[in-house]
């Protein structure tokens, strides 16, 4: 039959050693750190993630433009992938006119239910390029809460990853100890000279 006495680690007893104080200690270390530490590095990892987040989305809105093209034909891989929103897209070429009267084309990623002559919406970047739309505010607070969530995780590992290595120099102290106790105490006990 075994019985429970809690805190038996922080009171004076002849059996307590050196090593059960400081895994005590350690306990109440991690208990802390788990509860109050891990949430704020993980709520300020998602500060730091949504500013920068905000900023790049902010850059790209003002960077990209959108224009309303063509599609005047495939291109030559006609494969199709899936794109964002787990749609499938494939590459066409579009035209589409400039403000100032000049026809550009480029190939861009479609929907694959578009056909010849529809019109799509395109991205550009300052030099004319096809570019991905820019961040939405739910793609801003998406990756804020996804590197939220991992600055929780990943403080919450490393600190129980603590807590199992002081546990593990622990026991290997505590073992010594109990050799050198025995060390001292089996002679007695058996008659034997050390």
């Amino acid at each position: 039959m075994r019985t429970r006495v809690r805190g038996w680690r922080w009171r004076r007893n002849p059996l307590r050693r050196r090593s059960d104080v400081v895994e005590a200690w350690t306990v109440l270390a991690v208990a802390v750190l788990l509860f109050l530490g891990a949430p704020l590095a993980g709520a300020a990892s998602a500060w730091w993630a949504h500013g920068q987040a905000h900023q790049v989305a902010s850059e790209q809105q003002t960077d990209r433009r959108q224009v309303r093209a063509e599609v005047v034909g495939r291109a030559s891989d006609t494969a199709s992938a899936v794109h964002a929103g787990g749609q499938h897209a494939y590459r066409a070429t579009v035209r589409w006119t400039e403000p100032g009267g000049t026809e550009r084309t480029t190939t861009v990623r479609v929907p694959t239910d578009t056909r010849r002559g529809d019109a799509v919406d395109v991205w550009l970047d300052p030099q004319g390029r096809s570019v991905p739309a820019p961040a939405t505010s739910a793609t801003v607070w998406q990756h804020t809460l996804t590197l939220g969530a991992c600055g929780t995780a990943g403080t919450a590992f490393a600190v129980l990853l603590a807590r199992g290595a002081v546990r593990r120099v622990a026991l290997r102290h505590r073992l010594a100890e109990w050799e050198r106790a025995w060390a001292r105490t089996e002679p007695r006990w058996t008659h034997r000279r050390a």
